[in-house]
């Protein structure tokens, strides 16, 4: 893969690709784009950016101050698989191209501030984010509101549901609901298709390591890649989420990330595995709890005390909270542990390799806008780290097993976006003294989220209330 602005201009050249297709990512975390033709892409283009309209971003600027500039990251380069013609890809940042400077609304930018905070603290010099995103891939998706009607409609072939449909023939092999972990084929129908989105994210720069089938009936799996420093993980998440989608949609299917699509089987979610280095060496590593360092254990502390407004942005969507319910699969306890997969953090087997120790977060969704979630959950965790935050005693019983008065002392997660959000309201000095966010943008996103998603669902009649309450 290219790594200078010389190096994409010569692939550029010698392999005579005509266009060029720069995306950036929209502040809830879809990529956007836009295609040049390849003379319109110079040196300059890497340090002074490519002039787009910014006023139609969700969560952007206003009409009257809309023009902006995307800069072209080179070491993202990759030709793109699923374009008819040769296209390269590129990621950008965005600057303001009046000032020159970085747009402080731009997440990508976001991202490397968080990086060039933990610098300035002398603390590390590079945060590793090892994300583990999981989706349900299925074959007919159908939804629709008005103001007489609501519904959805999700099928998949894998689908426990179906196995008494008249299929012509109907072959079986449909997967348990909660018991779809590892299956082999036949009743594993997804081999082929995770095999291609695996091999096909290499050929974009991914670094990858393993597929598998997930716990849930309906198609859920989850592809497997290796951890990288933080704005190369969201970056390498961002092309996972855009090469999962397209060859699913080669093979007549659909994705989606949405962490509660099926009603009574498991969500989907996005464990998110950290730590710090300097110079070289690992920091986490060390002689306390689960072979952790003194200053792991303070990045829990950190992690833990700011979890509720953390949620706001590692878990974004209304539908994340139909995951994250107590009593059920999902890690809401605000806790940590080295074996307790209901405890909000867990501690992963490293062996002996001081380089593999880290900690897990397991409360994140791929709903998130990853450069956001991965610079939050830092500045929490360097927060752990200055304040010495002491995450208590680890959590390393059956949380089944605890009686109500003992599980009223683990803090729990918010239960809702709204919940989130409030908790944010309160709790956003460790972001925005640091410099990584600003206080415009975290006012943005709270705005934003309630008013595009929060209050719209008020709005709107639940199917389930009808069975509830139409006879009342």
């Amino acid at each position: 893969m290219p790594q200078t602005p010389q190096e994409v201009l010569k692939l550029i050249q010698e392999q005579e690709i005509k266009i060029i297709d720069l995306k950036f990512i929209d502040t809830p975390g879809i990529w956007q784009h836009c295609s040049f033709y390849q003379d319109q892409i110079d040196e300059s283009s890497f340090v002074e950016g490519v002039a787009f309209d910014g006023s139609s971003i969700r969560g952007w600027k206003a009409i009257n101050e809309s023009d902006m500039a995307m800069v072209p990251d080179p070491k993202t380069a990759w030709i793109d698989p699923f374009m008819k013609e040769k296209t390269l890809s590129m990621i950008c940042s965005i600057k303001e191209p009046r000032t020159g400077e970085w747009y402080n609304r731009d997440p990508r930018t976001i991202a490397q501030k968080a990086v060039d905070y933990l610098i300035s603290t002398g603390l590390g010099d590079v945060a590793f984010i090892g994300p583990e995103a999981e989706f349900f891939i299925f074959d007919d998706v159908r939804f629709d509101q008005t103001e007489n009607k609501g519904y959805y409609f999700l099928d998949s072939v894998e689908g426990r549901w179906n196995s008494g449909k008249e299929e012509g023939p109907n072959l079986a092999y449909k997967p348990r609901y909660k018991e779809a972990y590892f299956p082999v084929p036949p009743t594993d129908t997804q081999q082929d298709i995770r095999t291609e989105m695996l091999l096909t994210m290499a050929e974009c720069g991914v670094p990858i390591e393993k597929h598998h089938h997930e716990v849930a009936t309906g198609g859920q799996n989850e592809l497997g890649i290796k951890f990288a420093t933080l704005v190369d993980a969201a970056d390498y998440l961002m092309t996972y989420k855009y090469v999962i989608k397209n060859v699913a949609k080669k093979y007549g299917k659909t994705v989606t990330f949405m962490p509660k699509p099926l009603f009574q089987d498991n969500g989907s979610g996005m464990h998110t595995h950290q730590s710090i280095w300097k110079d070289g060496q690992p920091l986490f590593a060390g002689d306390k709890y689960a072979g952790l360092s003194q200053m792991a254990l303070h990045y829990i502390g950190g992690l833990l005390k700011h979890a509720p407004a953390l949620l706001a942005l590692t878990n974004p969507t209304t539908n994340s909270y139909k995951r994250l319910v107590p009593g059920f699969e999902a890690p809401v306890n605000l806790a940590y542990s080295q074996g307790n997969r209901s405890a909000s953090i867990r501690i992963p087997l490293s062996g002996s390799n001081p380089k593999a120790k880290r900690l897990e977060f397991r409360c994140p969704d791929a709903t998130c806008n990853p450069y956001l979630a991965f610079a939050a959950m830092l500045c929490a965790g360097i927060d752990g780290i200055k304040n010495q935050i002491d995450p208590g005693e680890p959590l390393d019983v059956d949380i089944y097993e605890l009686s109500p008065e003992e599980l009223a002392k683990v803090p729990s997660t918010p239960g809702s976006l709204e919940g989130a959000l409030e908790a944010l309201e309160k709790d956003h000095a460790f972001l925005t003294e640091t410099g990584v966010f600003t206080e415009d943008f975290i006012q943005t996103w709270i705005s934003y989220k309630l008013d595009k998603e929060v209050n719209p669902m008020r709005l709107r009649p639940h199917p389930y209330e009808f069975a509830l309450y139409y006879d009342c």
